[in-house]
């Protein structure tokens, strides 16, 4: 029996032959014992106890005075603690869809090395759940439902999931990305002050992430918001993205738009492009399949848009 190298394969296509992959949130290793979060496990069970001894004890008094009074501060605590519940079950509920996110991200990376049929329809099956209640992906889901059973080929089979589930929640992405960079050019290029552009820059990152995560299935709660920028700003460091200074600078004078724009545009202009590259970086860490049949948007893909937007600014 001859094996034939995958570079001779005709099958195989340049893309799949690429050792250049795009980074991806690898999952993080098992926590060690930390005194800190012991610390904070005893503190928090210190203060619990002595919330409920004060509570215990104020609504002893008030039956004392009366007893409507009583019952008014019981019914008052019990709706209390049962919206605190529910707070803290929609962040559970969110930690757990963004962490079944990167899982599933995970499976498809390790579904596309080994090839086999069975990981990667069980990935498509995970993916078309995760993605049901989006009306985007109805005519995609129809699709994989008339042709699953006429794909053999696991990778292939993920490749045109991809393309029919994720390549509509791709359009809307980058659109939310251009709309994110171009408000953030347009204000900070007539913002007064620093700390005005600093608050409105946040605003519309945080803004933009949220809407990345709820695109693609992850819904975060504010817990899971911040964990998901954190990451965010991680992976901008990872992959080398996170440069402000000359790589913009550079991005600018290369695109001719250098000598088009004031300085106080111009500034706006790198900080819409910025916020270009963190709604990239957001958007490959939400993103429930690695950039495989579709293209990754770079930055370039934003560079004139934006541009355009704080020149129409300017003029007016």
């Amino acid at each position: 029996m001859v094996v034939t190298p995958d570079e001779d394969d005709p099958f195989i296509t340049p893309e799949e032959l690429s050792t250049e992959a795009i980074p991806v949130a690898e999952p993080r290793p098992k926590k060690r014992f930390s005194f800190l979060n012991l610390a904070a496990a005893a503190f928090g069970t210190f203060l619990s106890l002595a919330f409920g001894l004060w509570a215990d004890s104020v609504i002893r008094d008030l039956f004392t005075r009366a007893d409507w009074l009583g019952w008014a501060a019981m019914i008052t605590l019990g709706i209390g603690l049962l919206a605190v519940a529910v707070m803290v079950g929609r962040e559970i509920l969110g930690m757990m869809r963004l962490t079944g996110v990167q899982t599933l991200k995970a499976e498809a990376e390790e579904a596309a090395a080994t090839r086999q049929s069975g990981k990667a329809r069980s990935v498509v099956a995970k993916l078309t759940k995760l993605l049901s209640h989006r009306p985007e992906t109805a005519k995609g889901r129809a699709a994989l439902e008339a042709t699953k059973d006429e794909i053999i080929d696991g990778p292939q089979f993920m490749e045109l999931a991809e393309r029919e589930l994720l390549a509509p929640l791709d359009r809307k992405a980058r659109g939310l990305i251009l709309n994110a960079s171009k408000r953030v050019s347009i204000v900070t290029a007539v913002s007064p002050r620093a700390i005005v552009d600093l608050a409105y820059v946040l605003f519309e990152v945080s803004r933009l992430i949220r809407a990345m995560a709820d695109l693609y299935g992850g819904r975060p709660g504010t817990i899971g918001l911040l964990k998901l920028m954190r990451d965010v700003v991680a992976h901008l460091a990872v992959t080398g993205s996170i440069a402000v200074g000359d790589g913009l600078a550079q991005q600018v004078l290369g695109h001719g738009l250098a000598s088009k724009l004031s300085s106080r545009l111009g500034e706006g202009v790198i900080n819409g492009m910025l916020t270009a590259r963190i709604g990239i970086a957001a958007m490959d860490l939400c993103r429930p399949l690695p950039f495989k049949a579709l293209k990754r948007p770079g930055i370039g893909d934003f560079m004139s848009d934006i541009a355009s937007a704080g020149g129409r600014k300017d003029t007016v």
